[in-house]
Protein backbone atom coordinates (compact mmCIF):
# COMPACT_ATOMS: atom_id res chain seq x y z
CA UNK A 1 0.00 0.00 0.00
CA UNK A 2 2.76 2.53 0.78
CA UNK A 3 4.84 1.83 -2.25
CA UNK A 4 1.54 3.15 -4.41
CA UNK A 5 0.85 6.12 -1.72
CA UNK A 6 4.48 7.81 -1.47
CA UNK A 7 5.07 8.03 -5.14
CA UNK A 8 1.58 9.70 -5.51
CA UNK A 9 2.60 12.18 -2.73
CA UNK A 10 5.49 12.94 -4.53
CA UNK A 11 3.89 14.05 -7.60
CA UNK A 12 1.23 15.91 -5.82
CA UNK A 13 3.81 18.31 -3.18
CA UNK A 14 5.07 18.34 -6.92
CA UNK A 15 3.14 19.72 -8.18
CA UNK A 16 1.27 21.59 -5.47
CA UNK A 17 4.84 23.87 -5.25
CA UNK A 18 4.69 24.38 -8.93
CA UNK A 19 0.98 25.72 -8.80
CA UNK A 20 2.32 27.75 -6.05
CA UNK A 21 5.25 29.25 -7.90
CA UNK A 22 3.46 30.36 -11.00
CA UNK A 23 0.03 31.53 -9.05
CA UNK A 24 2.92 33.93 -7.61
CA UNK A 25 2.97 35.11 -11.59
CA UNK A 26 -0.39 35.18 -11.88
CA UNK A 27 -0.10 31.66 -14.26
CA UNK A 28 -1.31 28.05 -13.33
CA UNK A 29 0.73 25.27 -14.90
CA UNK A 30 -0.45 23.80 -18.17
CA UNK A 31 -1.50 19.63 -17.16
CA UNK A 32 1.46 18.20 -18.49
CA UNK A 33 3.91 20.37 -16.17
CA UNK A 34 5.24 18.23 -13.50
CA UNK A 35 7.97 19.70 -11.41
CA UNK A 36 11.79 18.05 -12.39
CA UNK A 37 10.24 16.12 -15.71
CA UNK A 38 10.17 17.96 -18.64
CA UNK A 39 8.56 16.78 -21.48
CA UNK A 40 8.28 17.49 -25.12
CA UNK A 41 5.85 20.80 -25.11
CA UNK A 42 3.97 23.46 -27.45
CA UNK A 43 3.80 26.60 -24.60
CA UNK A 44 0.37 27.69 -23.73
CA UNK A 45 -0.56 31.07 -25.69
CA UNK A 46 0.12 34.45 -23.63
CA UNK A 47 -0.69 37.51 -24.33
CA UNK A 48 2.58 40.23 -24.22
CA UNK A 49 2.16 42.33 -21.69
CA UNK A 50 0.16 40.44 -19.60
CA UNK A 51 2.70 40.51 -16.76
CA UNK A 52 4.16 43.72 -14.91
CA UNK A 53 5.71 42.07 -12.06
CA UNK A 54 7.61 39.11 -10.30
CA UNK A 55 5.97 39.94 -6.91
CA UNK A 56 9.00 39.80 -4.38
CA UNK A 57 12.55 39.29 -5.06
CA UNK A 58 15.36 37.46 -3.63
CA UNK A 59 19.29 38.49 -2.62
CA UNK A 60 22.13 36.14 -2.41
CA UNK A 61 25.83 36.95 -1.84
CA UNK A 62 27.70 35.55 -4.74
CA UNK A 63 31.49 36.41 -5.58
CA UNK A 64 31.98 40.20 -5.97
CA UNK A 65 28.29 40.67 -5.55
CA UNK A 66 24.81 40.73 -3.67
CA UNK A 67 22.90 39.54 -6.45
CA UNK A 68 19.16 40.74 -6.73
CA UNK A 69 17.15 38.36 -8.46
CA UNK A 70 13.30 37.01 -9.47
CA UNK A 71 12.50 33.33 -9.29
CA UNK A 72 10.08 31.44 -10.03
CA UNK A 73 8.79 27.65 -10.78
CA UNK A 74 9.43 24.06 -8.68
CA UNK A 75 13.01 24.20 -7.07
CA UNK A 76 13.41 20.73 -8.48
CA UNK A 77 13.05 21.56 -11.83
CA UNK A 78 15.30 21.95 -14.97
CA UNK A 79 16.99 25.74 -14.26
CA UNK A 80 17.02 28.12 -16.79
CA UNK A 81 18.99 31.63 -16.17
CA UNK A 82 17.81 34.55 -18.12
CA UNK A 83 19.85 37.53 -18.58
CA UNK A 84 19.10 40.68 -19.64
CA UNK A 85 21.18 43.61 -21.46
CA UNK A 86 21.71 47.16 -21.37
CA UNK A 87 19.71 49.22 -21.20
CA UNK A 88 16.76 46.75 -20.14
CA UNK A 89 16.31 44.85 -16.51
CA UNK A 90 14.78 41.53 -15.25
CA UNK A 91 11.43 42.66 -16.58
CA UNK A 92 12.36 42.09 -20.51
CA UNK A 93 11.40 38.58 -19.19
CA UNK A 94 8.51 39.25 -17.41
CA UNK A 95 6.13 37.43 -19.28
CA UNK A 96 8.69 34.59 -20.15
CA UNK A 97 9.29 33.51 -16.86
CA UNK A 98 6.33 32.53 -16.17
CA UNK A 99 5.55 30.40 -19.77
CA UNK A 100 8.40 28.38 -18.52
CA UNK A 101 8.00 27.66 -14.79
CA UNK A 102 4.25 26.42 -15.96
CA UNK A 103 6.17 24.11 -17.79
CA UNK A 104 8.31 22.31 -14.66
CA UNK A 105 11.51 24.69 -15.03
CA UNK A 106 12.69 27.00 -11.96
CA UNK A 107 13.77 30.22 -13.62
CA UNK A 108 16.44 32.44 -12.26
CA UNK A 109 16.32 36.31 -13.28
CA UNK A 110 19.21 38.05 -12.44
CA UNK A 111 20.23 41.86 -12.47
CA UNK A 112 23.72 41.91 -13.43
CA UNK A 113 25.73 44.04 -12.04
CA UNK A 114 24.90 47.77 -12.14
CA UNK A 115 21.92 47.13 -12.25
CA UNK A 116 18.47 47.20 -9.77
CA UNK A 117 18.69 45.39 -6.31
CA UNK A 118 22.50 44.01 -7.22
CA UNK A 119 25.28 45.55 -4.98
CA UNK A 120 29.14 45.25 -4.82
CA UNK A 121 29.68 43.69 -1.45
CA UNK A 122 33.12 45.64 -1.28
CA UNK A 123 33.43 49.64 -1.82
CA UNK A 124 37.33 49.00 -2.75
CA UNK A 125 36.04 46.44 -5.91
CA UNK A 126 36.89 47.96 -9.25
CA UNK A 127 33.25 48.64 -10.77
CA UNK A 128 34.40 46.81 -14.15
CA UNK A 129 31.72 45.84 -17.15
CA UNK A 130 34.28 43.59 -18.99
CA UNK A 131 32.99 40.86 -20.60
CA UNK A 132 34.33 38.11 -18.88
CA UNK A 133 33.46 39.75 -15.43
CA UNK A 134 29.95 39.81 -15.75
CA UNK A 135 29.99 35.96 -16.95
CA UNK A 136 32.14 34.70 -13.66
CA UNK A 137 29.65 36.75 -11.90
CA UNK A 138 27.12 34.43 -13.33
CA UNK A 139 29.34 31.71 -12.75
CA UNK A 140 29.42 32.83 -8.96
CA UNK A 141 25.36 33.12 -9.10
CA UNK A 142 24.89 29.90 -9.99
CA UNK A 143 27.81 28.82 -7.27
CA UNK A 144 25.47 30.25 -4.76
CA UNK A 145 22.30 28.58 -5.70
CA UNK A 146 23.88 25.23 -5.84
CA UNK A 147 23.45 25.20 -9.69
CA UNK A 148 25.43 22.62 -11.12
CA UNK A 149 24.26 23.09 -14.93
CA UNK A 150 21.16 25.72 -16.32
CA UNK A 151 20.40 26.28 -19.45
CA UNK A 152 21.17 29.96 -20.60
CA UNK A 153 19.32 32.77 -22.24
CA UNK A 154 19.47 36.01 -22.87
CA UNK A 155 20.24 39.14 -25.18
CA UNK A 156 22.61 42.14 -25.98
CA UNK A 157 24.87 41.99 -22.38
CA UNK A 158 23.18 38.83 -21.36
CA UNK A 159 23.48 37.33 -24.56
CA UNK A 160 26.93 37.74 -24.34
CA UNK A 161 27.62 36.62 -21.20
CA UNK A 162 25.38 33.22 -22.27
CA UNK A 163 27.71 32.80 -24.80
CA UNK A 164 30.93 33.11 -22.50
CA UNK A 165 29.57 30.43 -20.19
CA UNK A 166 28.88 28.37 -22.56
CA UNK A 167 32.01 28.35 -24.45
CA UNK A 168 34.33 28.86 -21.41
CA UNK A 169 32.33 26.50 -18.73
CA UNK A 170 30.37 24.22 -21.16
CA UNK A 171 29.77 21.37 -18.49
CA UNK A 172 27.56 24.23 -16.67
CA UNK A 173 25.47 24.55 -19.58
CA UNK A 174 22.69 22.48 -20.90
CA UNK A 175 21.38 24.61 -23.48
CA UNK A 176 21.80 28.06 -24.80
CA UNK A 177 19.41 30.63 -25.95
CA UNK A 178 21.25 33.90 -27.48
CA UNK A 179 19.42 36.48 -29.83
CA UNK A 180 21.71 37.65 -32.24
CA UNK A 181 24.35 34.78 -31.66
CA UNK A 182 27.66 34.60 -31.23
CA UNK A 183 28.67 38.25 -29.68
CA UNK A 184 32.07 37.15 -27.84
CA UNK A 185 34.37 40.10 -28.64
CA UNK A 186 38.11 41.39 -27.64
CA UNK A 187 40.06 44.59 -27.69
CA UNK A 188 42.02 44.49 -30.32
CA UNK A 189 39.08 43.63 -32.59
CA UNK A 190 37.35 46.66 -31.46
CA UNK A 191 40.51 48.86 -32.70
CA UNK A 192 39.61 48.19 -36.01
CA UNK A 193 37.40 50.50 -38.29
CA UNK A 194 34.23 49.63 -39.40
CA UNK A 195 32.34 51.04 -42.47
CA UNK A 196 30.70 54.55 -41.87
CA UNK A 197 26.95 53.57 -41.62
CA UNK A 198 27.90 50.46 -39.16
CA UNK A 199 29.93 53.03 -37.14
CA UNK A 200 27.32 55.30 -37.14
CA UNK A 201 24.86 52.85 -35.58
CA UNK A 202 27.43 52.66 -32.77
CA UNK A 203 27.10 56.58 -31.92
CA UNK A 204 26.46 56.25 -28.27
CA UNK A 205 29.79 53.46 -28.02
CA UNK A 206 31.70 57.12 -28.87
CA UNK A 207 29.88 59.09 -27.34
CA UNK A 208 30.20 57.55 -23.68
CA UNK A 209 34.24 57.45 -25.05
CA UNK A 210 34.04 61.03 -23.22
CA UNK A 211 33.94 62.95 -20.24
CA UNK A 212 31.02 64.75 -21.67
CA UNK A 213 29.54 61.72 -22.62
CA UNK A 214 29.46 60.22 -19.02
CA UNK A 215 27.87 63.30 -17.68
CA UNK A 216 25.29 63.28 -20.00
CA UNK A 217 24.32 60.09 -19.56
CA UNK A 218 24.34 60.50 -15.88
CA UNK A 219 22.30 63.44 -16.09
CA UNK A 220 19.76 61.94 -18.79
CA UNK A 221 19.96 58.40 -18.09
CA UNK A 222 16.24 57.87 -18.21
CA UNK A 223 15.49 59.35 -21.53
CA UNK A 224 18.87 58.49 -23.24
CA UNK A 225 17.83 54.93 -22.45
CA UNK A 226 14.69 55.15 -23.73
CA UNK A 227 15.85 56.74 -26.76
CA UNK A 228 18.00 53.32 -27.95
CA UNK A 229 14.53 51.48 -26.96
CA UNK A 230 12.68 53.37 -29.27
CA UNK A 231 15.93 52.60 -32.38
CA UNK A 232 16.33 49.55 -31.48
CA UNK A 233 12.82 48.41 -31.30
CA UNK A 234 11.59 50.78 -34.18
CA UNK A 235 8.44 48.95 -34.44
CA UNK A 236 7.67 47.89 -31.08
CA UNK A 237 5.23 50.78 -28.98
CA UNK A 238 6.11 50.24 -25.69
CA UNK A 239 4.03 52.58 -23.22
CA UNK A 240 5.33 54.50 -20.44
CA UNK A 241 4.82 52.23 -17.74
CA UNK A 242 6.36 49.63 -19.15
CA UNK A 243 9.94 51.86 -19.68
CA UNK A 244 9.57 53.02 -16.69
CA UNK A 245 9.22 49.51 -14.46
CA UNK A 246 12.78 49.09 -16.55
CA UNK A 247 14.34 52.28 -15.63
CA UNK A 248 13.89 52.60 -11.91
CA UNK A 249 17.00 50.05 -12.24
CA UNK A 250 19.39 51.86 -13.94
CA UNK A 251 18.96 54.14 -10.06
CA UNK A 252 21.50 51.74 -9.09
CA UNK A 253 24.77 53.70 -7.34
CA UNK A 254 27.28 51.42 -10.25
CA UNK A 255 24.95 51.71 -12.93
CA UNK A 256 26.94 54.77 -14.81
CA UNK A 257 30.16 53.18 -13.91
CA UNK A 258 29.13 50.01 -15.33
CA UNK A 259 28.04 50.94 -18.61
CA UNK A 260 30.52 53.17 -19.44
CA UNK A 261 33.30 50.82 -18.46
CA UNK A 262 32.03 47.96 -20.65
CA UNK A 263 31.44 50.30 -23.65
CA UNK A 264 35.21 52.08 -23.11
CA UNK A 265 36.80 48.47 -22.39
CA UNK A 266 35.58 47.43 -25.99
CA UNK A 267 37.52 49.90 -27.45
CA UNK A 268 40.39 49.02 -25.66
CA UNK A 269 39.78 52.66 -23.97
CA UNK A 270 39.89 51.71 -20.61
CA UNK A 271 41.77 48.25 -18.81
CA UNK A 272 40.18 45.53 -17.83
CA UNK A 273 41.47 43.64 -14.40
CA UNK A 274 44.75 41.67 -14.50
CA UNK A 275 42.15 38.76 -12.50
CA UNK A 276 40.44 38.31 -15.95
CA UNK A 277 43.32 38.35 -18.49
CA UNK A 278 42.91 34.74 -18.80
CA UNK A 279 39.65 34.38 -19.45
CA UNK A 280 40.04 37.08 -21.98
CA UNK A 281 43.04 36.08 -23.80
CA UNK A 282 40.86 32.87 -24.33
CA UNK A 283 37.72 34.87 -25.65
CA UNK A 284 40.08 36.45 -27.80
CA UNK A 285 40.35 33.44 -30.01
CA UNK A 286 37.27 33.39 -30.62
CA UNK A 287 36.17 29.79 -28.96
CA UNK A 288 33.40 27.29 -30.63
CA UNK A 289 30.52 26.63 -28.57
CA UNK A 290 29.36 23.20 -28.63
CA UNK A 291 26.42 22.99 -26.45
CA UNK A 292 23.03 22.91 -28.15
CA UNK A 293 21.94 26.00 -29.07
CA UNK A 294 18.95 28.23 -30.86
CA UNK A 295 19.97 31.60 -32.13
CA UNK A 296 17.24 34.15 -32.60
CA UNK A 297 16.96 37.47 -34.90
CA UNK A 298 14.01 40.08 -34.69
CA UNK A 299 12.89 41.06 -38.29
CA UNK A 300 12.97 44.61 -37.17
CA UNK A 301 16.07 45.17 -34.61
CA UNK A 302 17.19 48.64 -35.04
CA UNK A 303 20.70 47.73 -33.05
CA UNK A 304 23.92 47.06 -34.52
CA UNK A 305 23.87 42.88 -35.00
CA UNK A 306 25.51 40.55 -37.16
CA UNK A 307 23.79 38.65 -40.06
CA UNK A 308 23.45 34.75 -38.87
CA UNK A 309 25.36 33.67 -41.32
CA UNK A 310 28.57 35.40 -40.17
CA UNK A 311 28.01 33.04 -36.87
CA UNK A 312 26.73 29.98 -37.83
CA UNK A 313 29.87 28.06 -37.61
CA UNK A 314 30.70 29.03 -34.49
CA UNK A 315 28.25 26.71 -33.14
CA UNK A 316 29.61 23.11 -33.59
CA UNK A 317 26.92 21.19 -31.05
CA UNK A 318 23.08 21.01 -32.19
CA UNK A 319 22.07 24.28 -33.70
CA UNK A 320 19.16 26.12 -34.79
CA UNK A 321 18.80 30.17 -35.97
CA UNK A 322 15.46 31.33 -35.81
CA UNK A 323 13.92 34.27 -37.40
CA UNK A 324 11.04 36.30 -35.42
CA UNK A 325 9.12 38.11 -37.35
CA UNK A 326 6.03 40.51 -36.88
CA UNK A 327 8.10 43.62 -35.89
CA UNK A 328 10.49 42.21 -33.09
CA UNK A 329 13.07 44.63 -32.38
CA UNK A 330 16.43 44.15 -29.85
CA UNK A 331 14.48 43.23 -26.86
CA UNK A 332 13.11 40.04 -27.96
CA UNK A 333 12.03 38.11 -25.16
CA UNK A 334 9.74 41.28 -24.13
CA UNK A 335 8.53 41.92 -27.19
CA UNK A 336 8.32 38.25 -28.24
CA UNK A 337 7.92 35.84 -25.10
CA UNK A 338 6.46 32.98 -26.58
CA UNK A 339 9.19 32.65 -28.87
CA UNK A 340 11.51 33.21 -26.96
CA UNK A 341 10.08 31.04 -24.07
CA UNK A 342 9.53 27.89 -27.11
CA UNK A 343 12.98 28.36 -28.02
CA UNK A 344 14.23 27.85 -24.26
CA UNK A 345 12.06 24.87 -24.35
CA UNK A 346 13.04 23.49 -27.77
CA UNK A 347 16.76 23.70 -27.48
CA UNK A 348 16.49 20.99 -24.79
CA UNK A 349 14.78 18.75 -27.25
CA UNK A 350 17.58 19.42 -30.17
Amino acid sequence: MSEKINPDRRRFLGAAAMVVAAAELGVIPTANAQAGKLKPMQLPTIKRGAHTSFGSLKQTDAGLLNVGYAEAGPADGSVVILLHGWPYDIHSFVDVAPLLASAGYRVIVPYLRGYGTTRFLSGETVRNGQQSALAVDIVALMDALKIEKATLAGFDWGARTANIIAALWPERCNGLVSVSGYLIGNQEAGKLPLPPKAELEWWYQFYFATDRGRAGYDKYRHDFSKLIWRLASPKWNFDDATFDRTAASFDNPDHVAIVIHNYRWRLALADGEQRYDDLEKRLAAGPVITVPTITLEGDANGAPHPDPSSYAKKFSGKYEHRLIKGGVGHNLPQEAPQAFAQAVVDVGRL
